[in-house]
């Protein structure tokens, strides 16, 4: 029976660094990390990956539950699938895991109460991005990089690869930047 930790940030530039030391200190055997949204199962090869491996009497255990998922019906899909293996999934804090009965109802009760906590978030920055922009406050994000640069580069027959090294942003945006403004 292994205990096999999963670490998970939303974006490149956060830090998994706390959350696989907490693993690590609940003496996981292994522990699988990834840095991609968790707003969806898709891209998180690494969630697929222990999942795919556990056997019966294992233990997936993370450091909170948002970790797994911010969908409810998502968490528990992946707690459901774990529990088809035959294995446990146990989350640090609050901790609560699913070998006792009232493991699962707590788990979907948490589970929900985040996906509740996340969509009021969402509402009040959505608000608030709404009266900052009535009030001129508020202009956007930065551009990160040049659209009509990368338009520019096309337009000389740049490929979308060499366009996103010069740039500095992924060949998808690219994509996206010539698809919404084609010439």
């Amino acid at each position: 029976m292994a205990r096999i930790g999963y670490a998970r940030v939303s974006t490149i530039d956060q830090d998994l660094h706390v959350q696989v030391e907490r693993l690590r200190q609940e003496c996981c055997d292994i522990v699988r990390s990834e840095k991609v949204s968790g707003d969806s199962r898709e891209g998180r090869s690494e969630l697929s990956t222990v999942i795919e491996f556990l056997r019966v009497g294992d233990e997936l255990v993370v450091t909170r539950l948002d970790r797994l998922g911010r969908d409810t019906r998502d968490v528990l899909n992946i707690v459901h699938e774990c529990q088809q293996r035959g294995a446990f999934v146990t989350v640090l804090d609050p901790h609560v895991s699913t070998r006792g009965e009232m493991g699962c109802v707590i788990l979907t009760v948490l589970g929900m109460v985040a996906q509740m906590e996340r969509r009021f978030l969402k509402e009040r920055q959505r608000e608030g991005i709404a009266r900052a922009k009535n009030e001129g406050v508020y202009k956007g994000g930065k551009a990160r990089f040049d659209a009509s640069q990368i338009r520019q580069l096309h337009h000389e027959g740049v490929g979308p690869s060499a366009i996103a090294a010069a740039v500095g942003c992924s060949r998808m945006q690219v994509y996206r930047i010539l698809r919404a403004h084609p010439e």
